[in-house]
């Protein structure tokens, strides 16, 4: 079944009641949809990944098993962006049970695909944790993964919750983001704290964060820059701004969240890798899947770098950005019917 925001975060359990503050009464964009109307959704983003495995597996799994059949399923899921790592694992567990006589016939064992896939995808921490006052969300990516946009999308739907928010538009280095941020600040009823054009991003992150604690808010979102003249400078300018962050709260930040393009494939996998080093990336945010084939990254990161991914974009709408369910996302990958 699918998540909701509700099961995404963890919050004090006087504070909200059922994921919503009490007496508030949340007016999101999908609070009526049914959860299968959001798998649906899903399903129907994911639709160009889901082409490009359904031939083999229908080809595979369905007929008379052979050394090429698996070799030819390998194949589709390492195309899929699977990741090599996680296909090896899956396919040599599948052919174990085939062989063995465990499981038998195309649907039971396109079920039990679904299943392996999902069981590794599911690593770490998979909620956000919004129990400290304030917390310190701090986000990062590279320009155009649509990370200013999640930013605000996610203050959003924490407002739903009755919490207060502030964004703090750390991407110092491009007004187009700032003034973006802005305007997701007024639209998801957020304060907004920013600094001078290519000023200091450590200083906007600690004014922030002093504003947050004067004005007693819960949760504070700090955007950052994606791009800097070097690979070497943004690692550098990133981490600088999680010390400044850690001086002023020495338990901060307390979600470290990362997004990546799926469009972007096994690149996507190395950002994460080439992030998760330098700041310590606690969760993905992965952005664009309905406008790729390569929707099984989000499998490989989880799997292979045992990092949770926390979200997902599948579209421009504000409930196009949800929380990332494993099963749901494999049965979405994979169902043809």
């Amino acid at each position: 079944m699918a998540r909701d925001w509700r099961d995404l975060f963890i919050v004090d359990g006087g504070r909200v009641q059922d994921g919503v503050a009490a007496g508030e009464q949340p007016d999101s964009p999908d609070a009526d949809e049914p959860r299968q109307g959001r798998f649906r959704r899903l399903r129907d983003s994911l639709r160009r990944t889901r082409q490009a495995l359904g031939a083999e597996i229908q080809a595979t799994l369905f007929e008379d098993l052979n050394e090429e059949s698996w070799e030819r399923l390998e194949e589709a899921l390492i195309y899929a962006d699977v990741g090599a790592q996680t296909t090896a694992q899956v396919v040599s567990e599948l052919e174990r049970e085939a062989t063995s006589g465990a499981i038998s016939g195309g649907e039971a064992l396109s079920a039990r695909l679904t299943d392996l896939l999902a069981e590794l995808a599911r690593t770490g921490e998979d909620r956000i944790d919004l129990r400290a006052k304030p917390t310190v969300i701090f986000v990062a990516g590279v320009n155009g993964t649509g990370k200013t946009t999640t930013v605000g999308k996610l203050a959003f739907h924490i407002r739903e919750l009755g919490l207060s928010v502030l964004l703090g538009a750390g991407d110092t280095f491009r007004a187009a983001g700032v003034e973006q941020l802005e305007l997701w600040a007024e639209r998801a009823g957020a304060a907004f704290v920013q600094g001078p054009p290519g000023g200091d991003p450590g200083a906007v992150a600690y004014d922030a964060i002093a504003t947050a604690r004067r004005e007693n808010r819960d949760v504070v979102i700090i955007d950052t820059a994606g791009r800097l003249h070097t690979q070497d400078e943004l690692m550098a300018e990133l981490e600088k701004v999680r010390r400044v962050i850690a001086k002023q709260l020495p338990e901060a930040p307390h979600e470290t969240l990362l997004t990546v393009d799926a469009t972007t494939g096994q690149n996507g996998l190395r950002q994460a890798q080439m992030f998760s080093d330098a700041i310590g990336v606690s969760g993905l945010v992965l952005t664009k899947l309905d406008g790729t084939a390569k929707g099984g990254i989000a499998l490989a990161i989880a799997s292979e770098l045992g990092i949770p991914v926390k979200l997902i974009g599948i579209g421009e709408q504000l409930e196009d950005l949800r929380p990332f369910e494993a099963r749901e996302f494999a049965r979405a990958l994979l169902e043809q019917g």
